[in-house]
């Protein structure tokens, strides 16, 4: 039954993302929790970047980010970034440094306010997460996290590595 959770899964995703495979991300600035206004160009990755939208009131985004902690340490050293971005409004968003540092988040967590970069690729679930390639193109697309789906990502990252 968990096998068939996981493929139902990740046909959803697919079916659901497929109409945003091969947008363009144009560069974007956002501030870090470190107060530090970073680009897209100037920490993506070498071939692919790993982009999650979350939030700190979303119960599955805080069980998704150590499983993708895991996943960036695994694949930092071959040309994989990953950026974390919190749409927190003004009334949670000082959260967000402690939600990260709490769970151990070694990459970067970024800060939208507004939700304006999620927004621009009319993405609504929380979480939801992108892999771009090399030119910025969006190759694939994740909505949600259940235990297990970081398999799922794992496959999404070595599938498009290789």
């Amino acid at each position: 039954m968990r096998k068939r959770l996981l493929i139902l899964s990740a046909c959803l995703c697919i079916v659901s993302g497929s109409e945003l495979l091969s947008q363009q991300v144009d560069d974007f600035s956002l501030e870090s929790v470190d107060n530090e206004l970073l680009s897209l160009d100037e920490i993506k990755g070498e071939h692919l970047t790993v982009i999650d939208f979350w939030a700190t009131w979303c119960k599955p985004c805080t069980k998704a980010m150590p499983k993708l902690n895991d996943l960036y340490t695994k694949y930092q050293d071959q040309g994989v970034s990953m950026i974390g971005i919190s749409c927190d409004g003004p009334r949670s968003i000082s959260k967000v440094g402690l939600v990260s540092s709490s769970l151990g988040i070694d990459y970067h967590i970024l800060k939208d306010i507004d939700c304006d970069v999620m927004k621009t690729y009319q993405f609504q679930a929380f979480p939801t997460l992108i892999i771009l390639d090399e030119n910025n193109e969006i190759v694939w697309v994740h909505e949600g996290f259940l235990a297990g789906d970081e398999d799922i990502i794992d496959e999404a990252i070595s599938s498009r590595l290789n």
